[in-house]
């Protein structure tokens, strides 16, 4: 994480349970595997973008889909996220204009239809 925004998460988030999961499964992580957690997250954004460009719903089963694959990415290489966790993830791609301009340099409006798929995902049943 760049320290800049590590300074800043920690500030924000070091008491709260995600946070410390956070630092302990992070806290070995070599470079590679910091790439990989990393460039798999920025992926997602890749393919929302896809979906995006084919016009399918964020509501679709494929957006759907791939909000629920982003939702064990995160669990798997940084901390447990669960819907509720997923869904403010979701709001902060877009209220966050450092979070939208990097996954809107994707495609434009994809933080938008991440943000949308999520949102659908998170209210499913």
């Amino acid at each position: 994480m760049d320290q800049k925004y590590g300074k800043e998460a920690a500030e924000r988030y070091a008491n709260t349970p995600a946070y410390r999961e956070y630092e302990e499964k992070t806290q070995n992580y070599s470079k590679r595997q910091w790439k990989e957690a990393t460039d798999g997250l920025m992926q997602f954004f890749c393919d929302f973008a896809v979906f995006l460009s084919q016009g399918l719903p964020a509501t679709s089963p494929e957006a759907l889909a791939l909000a629920a694959k982003l939702e064990e990415h995160i669990t798997s290489h940084f901390y447990t996220c669960d819907k509720t966790m997923l869904n403010s993830l979701g709001k902060l791609y877009v209220e966050d204009s450092r979070f939208r301009e990097n996954i809107d340099r994707v495609r434009e409006g994809t933080a938008d239809y991440a943000a949308a798929a999520i949102a659908a995902y998170c209210s499913a049943d």
